[in-house]
Formats: C-alpha cells, sequence, structure tokens
C-alpha cells in the first residue's frame, strides 16, 4: 500500500487477506461472520471474533503509518463488521471498469478513442488478481468478476480494432485470446474475420470447426446462432466481412446445418 507520505508492505497471511476482502468490497462494509468465513473457511478457531479482532487492530496500524494524519481511520470498526473506506483512494480496478464503460460506449461513434482508453485500462493489469492469492469467496469471487470485465474489455477492443480496419494488427493479440480462452465463441469470431480480411479464409474456417468441436466435446453444445453466422458469411463471402462492425456480420441469416 501507498500514499503520498510513503508506503507499507502487509506481510502477515491473514492480515493480506482481510485487506484483500475489503478492497474488493469496494467501500462496502463487511460482516464480522463474512470476514470470518474469508480468512478460516470452515475451520475457524474458538476465538475467531477475538482474532480477527486483532488482526484489524495491526493492519488499522499499517494503514495509520501512510496516513498518519487521517480522521477518521481509513479501516473502521462497526458493531457489525469492518469498512474501509475508500475516498480519496483508488483502486486499479476500479479506475479500468469506469473506462472499459466509457469505451463501450464510444466504441461505435468513435472507436479510435474507445480503443485508446482500453489500451490504458488494460495495462493496469499487472497480473493475475489479487496478485494470484486464491483468498476466501470474496476475493474468489472478485476475482473472476473483474476477469470477466477484462475480457469483455478485450472483446470490446477488437470490435474497434477491426473497425478501424486494423484486422492485421491485432491478429497476434486475437489468436492469444482465443486460444486462451477456446470456449469464448466471440473471440473465435473476430478471429475468423480478422483472418478472413487477412486472406486467410481456409484458416478462417478451419479456427471455426476447431471452435465447434471443442465446444461439442467439452461442453456437449453446438455452437451459436452467432458464430454460425460469421463462418455462412465466410463460405458464401459475404460483403459485409470486408468492412463495418461485427454487428453486419451478425445480421445475415444463416441456413440450418445438418
Amino acid at each position: 500500500m501507498r500514499s503520498p507520505e510513503g508506503s507499507v508492505t502487509v506481510s502477515g497471511g491473514f492480515q493480506r487477506m482481510l485487506l484483500q476482502a475489503l478492497l474488493v468490497s469496494e467501500g462496502k462494509a463487511v460482516s464480522h461472520e463474512t470476514l470470518i468465513a474469508e480468512l478460516w473457511a470452515e475451520a475457524a478457531p474458538a476465538g475467531a471474533a477475538n482474532a480477527l479482532q486483532a488482526h484489524a487492530s495491526r493492519l488499522r496500524k499499517k494503514l495509520k503509518v501512510i496516513e498518519p494524519d487521517r480522521v477518521p481511520p481509513r479501516l473502521v470498526c462497526l458493531p457489525y463488521g469492518y469498512q474501509l473506506l475508500m475516498d480519496g483512494a483508488e483502486l486499479d480496478a476500479t479506475t479500468f471498469t469506469e473506462r472499459a464503460a466509457c469505451a463501450e460506449r464510444l466504441r461505435r461513434e468513435a472507436p479510435e478513442k474507445a480503443v485508446a482508453l482500453l489500451r490504458r485500462a488494460l495495462r493496469l493489469w499487472r497480473g493475475s488478481v489479487c496478485g494470484g492469492s486464491p483468498g476466501g469467496p470474496l476475493a474468489k469471487g472478485a476475482a473472476a468478476r473483474y476477469e470477466e470485465h477484462r475480457l469483455q474489455a478485450l472483446e470490446t477492443l477488437f470490435d474497434s480494432e477491426l473497425l478501424l480496419g486494423r484486422h492485421t494488427a491485432v491478429l497476434a493479440e486475437l489468436r492469444e485470446a482465443h486460444l486462451a480462452n477456446p470456449l469464448r465463441e466471440r473471440f473465435c469470431e473476430q478471429l475468423m474475420v480478422a483472418l478472413y480480411r487477412s486472406g486467410r479464409q481456409a484458416e478462417a474456417l478451419d479456427t471455426c470447426r476447431q471452435t465447434w468441436q471443442c465446444l461439442v466435446e467439452q461442453l456437449g453444445v453446438d455452437p451459436s446462432p452467432s458464430l454460425r453466422r460469421v463462418e455462412h458469411a465466410i463460405l458464401v463471402q459475404d460483403p459485409a466481412l470486408d468492412r463495418g462492425p461485427m454487428a453486419a456480420v451478425h445480421a445475415a441469416r444463416v441456413p440450418s446445418r445438418n
């Protein structure tokens, strides 16, 4: 943690988990029961409430080091739990989601601005959520939520880049995203369009076939109508593939596949 007054390292495992749980709660109060479950799960000691209080007290002292003049303290003890006041503090996760949401609103009318915003937002990711520490239910839920936001931001980024005609420039990024998330059909669709626009129709269709097989074998489902529309558009060399947004391809009708 850092402030204009300096920085401090939270080294204790339980203190880190407590801080992590309060941070991902984004300024909301968290009950004693929830925090005890976060720190100890089913193995809570007999004096868990007192132990939680001790860890909170040590964490409050460390926060005091970097904000010696702050009143009230950053970590507040409530009758039913604890709250980490976020006023004036910035989380990378909050900044990221705000930029991504703004880019989503801009992507159709101002794709250049959307790309710039998303590139800056994605640079805030410097590894796994919470440093890779699994934590308890709160932290795991937040990690899943933030990861979904990241994937959605990537989808919006690729849509915007394709709208700007930068299919060749994003091919490597698209392939990486698709290989890392083989069941996420939108990455497959975007990669197929980028390959087709780059003169690689056969590779685009092979990408679809591999994803189709993966969906059937791992989930027991067929591809969505959206993915099938992109495949059909490539097969018939639909002019909509050469320009405009992905929505133009998705609007096409596709015959049933037996």
